[in-house]
């Protein structure tokens, strides 16, 4: 099996949600974004999404826009951002890394270039935010060629008649966004979320992660109890730039202690809520 495959497996062995952890590419600069990275496993990340960083990102709220902006100061380039993978493989060949953004880089940089150089990397799949189904034709042949995943997102207005044309072509999970709006906007109740995962398990044996509206270890719990992976961005990018603003040192370790309590949330769960039931 490929890694994505393989590390839900063994979440799902484990009884279990998976931890889906997102950085942007180069946040605040290529040298700590290389640190962060590294950090994350060990803190419990068991998915990595990486951001690659764009200059008119309208899916992400104020948190990751301004983490595009310090990349993008930064210097980082596409390019930089495999190179960054390339070079966390030499000590990690286990973790799943997802690239999330949009479709203009890599347009930009050619899809059937950008798919052959992001396998070699250690890439494992992308999530395009804005390439509908309809207009993926440029890049899934060439991703299915190199054997990468194209995750698709599902939202609260993806509806039953909207849902096969999602999940046509679909591969390594899919991404439910639990809000209506941008990343780090707010957060779903956690009936909704757990209504909304049901019906999509219905459609689907794609594992089901939920993102978008998750910040802190007891939101993070509450969706692990009935998706299959959590996904937390802005306040780990958040942590970041409020690190970077106070010219810290330390920004790996921060992030990797709030990863800790995320990943530990996570782990726990469904464990929890079986005492509380039996209780």
């Amino acid at each position: 099996m490929d890694r994505l495959s393989t590390r839900f497996a063994h979440c799902s062995a484990e009884g279990r949600a998976a931890l889906v952890t997102f950085v942007t590419a180069g946040d605040p600069d290529l040298a700590i974004s290389a640190q962060i990275l590294a950090a994350l496993p060990p803190a419990g990340a068991d998915v990595i999404e990486i951001g690659m960083p764009f200059t008119d990102p309208m899916a992400d709220g104020p948190a990751i826009q301004r983490g595009n902006l310090r990349s993008l100061g930064s210097g980082t380039t596409l390019r930089n951002l495999i190179a960054l993978v390339r070079d966390f493989r030499t000590a990690d060949d286990a973790t799943p890394v997802v690239l999330m953004g949009y479709f203009n880089p890599i347009l930009s940089f050619g899809p059937e270039r950008f798919a052959a150089e992001a396998k070699a990397a250690g890439i494992d799949g992308c999530i395009v935010v804005d390439l509908p189904p309809e207009e993926a034709g440029e890049l899934a042949p060439a991703l299915q060629a190199h054997g990468l995943h194209l995750v698709r997102l599902a939202t609260p207005t993806t509806d039953a008649a909207r849902l096969p044309a999602v999940l046509e072509g679909a591969s390594g999970f899919l991404y439910y966004v639990s809000v209506a709006g941008v990343t780090g906007a707010g957060s779903a109740q956690a009936g909704d979320v757990a209504a909304a995962v049901a019906r999509l398990k219905a459609a689907t044996s794609l594992p089901i992660a939920v993102g978008f509206g998750v910040r802190t270890p007891e939101q993070a719990a509450a969706v692990a109890r009935c998706a299959d992976a959590v996904v937390v961005g802005s306040a780990i990018v958040d942590a970041i730039g409020d690190a970077a603003a106070e010219r810290a040192n330390d920004i790996p370790a921060r992030v990797a202690i709030q990863v800790t309590a995320l990943a530990h949330a996570v782990r726990t769960a469904r464990h929890a809520q079986s005492a509380e039931e039996m209780a």
